[in-house]
């Protein structure tokens, strides 16, 4: 047994040498927040790689969430998963704003558009989608309901940052899509989030709300949050954007080495990756079924004896939870095809800087447990 952990991720850092100018012009200049000139370059530089009209930074995702509900003045009930992050639910608890779990598509985690219309009523006013481990939602019909009745479309595209679909950013996708910069991702700022829009009018009043609702120094337009990122996070953002091409690579390899040994291991399924996308890596969800030698917990159990540690993303349900529990669409019955995802998934380590022994290792135990137990 190897005596260093092995976690489901590990966060990429640049060299330190190369952020200590970074750090000696922020301590020059003594603007640590409020958009400084690191903050504004940043967004320019994101809009730049995603290919995306505007870019709004914030300190964290959850907060960047919470502000885009607030931005679209979203009230009522919002159709969302309940196959995914705590946060993405939370988002809506904080704004007052009523859940409606539907069940997702097996074949790729993410919401069913056939049952997305099905739970609309007159009290919905947006539709609230996860691109689940930056693996593409079903955009077009997505877009096509929310027509239809007149929705607004928040994507939390957490996991999407350097995803694509048909060439373009899955940032693109609604009216509004969050991004997640936590230090598990791909692309990190140590803690960070963004939000992206098409609109410049919208993306002032993100700018606004995120600022405590200041449109200037004595003027105050709505109730807003401190939500603002942080010149040290921002320069670290560009010094990382620099490698995130290299890291995506890195991170598909180990990819490719998964799907290629356990392909044919008998009980274990995994997602591939749809035609005409390009994903990240930033996960590599397995799933275990029935005819696997061990259950999905035992398989976990195993891999953490052997400092080996995976993650049961997405386990349990958000609507399994306390506060969710007690609403009508989140009863398990109404959600057989999360309930049951849930109940098989388990994430391997997948990271840039994953060492080829340790790939090799989780697979043979993935691939022989008998040798292990």
């Amino acid at each position: 047994m190897s005596s260093k952990p092995t976690y489901v991720t590990q966060p990429f850092l640049p060299p330190l040498a190369e952020f200590v100018p970074y750090l000696e012009q922020i301590w020059d200049s003594k603007q640590l927040t409020n958009g400084g000139p690191f903050h504004e370059r940043l967004e320019r530089a994101l809009a730049d790689y995603l290919g995306v009209p505007h870019v709004a930074l914030f300190a964290n995702g959850t907060l960047a969430l919470m502000t885009a509900l607030q931005a679209l003045e979203i009230t009522g009930e919002v159709i969302t998963t309940p196959y995914s992050f705590v946060a993405t639910t939370h988002a809506l608890m904080w704004n007052g704003i009523k859940p409606v779990f539907v069940d997702i598509d097996p074949a790729t985690y993410n919401l069913d558009p056939e049952q997305i219309e099905a739970a609309i009523t007159p009290q919905t006013t947006a539709i609230l989608p996860v691109h689940c481990y930056g693996y593409p939602c079903d955009i077009e019909r997505i877009e096509t309901i929310a027509r239809r009745h007149g929705l607004k479309v928040i994507y939390d595209a957490a996991h999407t940052f350097g995803a694509t679909r048909s060439g373009r950013s899955l940032a693109t996708a609604g009216d509004v899509s969050m991004l997640s910069f936590h230090a598990t991702k791909i692309f990190n700022t140590f803690e960070g989030g963004a939000l992206v829009c098409h609109d410049p009018a919208l993306k002032e009043r993100i700018g606004f709300l995120k600022n405590f609702g200041f449109s200037d120094e004595v003027t105050v337009l709505a109730a807003g949050i401190n939500g603002k990122m942080n010149e040290v996070q921002a320069a670290f953002g560009l010094l990382q954007l620099g490698y995130v091409k290299d890291n995506i690579q890195r991170s598909a390899a180990i990819a490719r080495r998964y799907h290629e040994a356990l392909g044919s291991v008998g009980g274990i399924r995994h997602l591939p990756q749809p035609a005409g996308s390009q994903g990240n890596h930033a996960y590599f969800p397995i799933l275990v079924g029935r005819d696997y030698p061990l259950s999905r917990d035992s398989l976990y159990e195993l891999l953490r004896a052997h400092n080996i540690h995976p993650r049961r993303y997405f386990y349990p349900l958000i609507s399994s939870m306390p506060m969710y529990a007690h609403l009508p669409s989140a009863d398990p019955a109404r959600l057989p095809r999360a309930t049951e995802i849930a109940s098989q998934v388990l994430c391997l380590p997948i990271y840039p800087a994953l060492s080829g022994d340790v790939v090799e290792r989780i697979i043979d135990i993935i691939s022989h447990p008998s040798k292990y137990q």
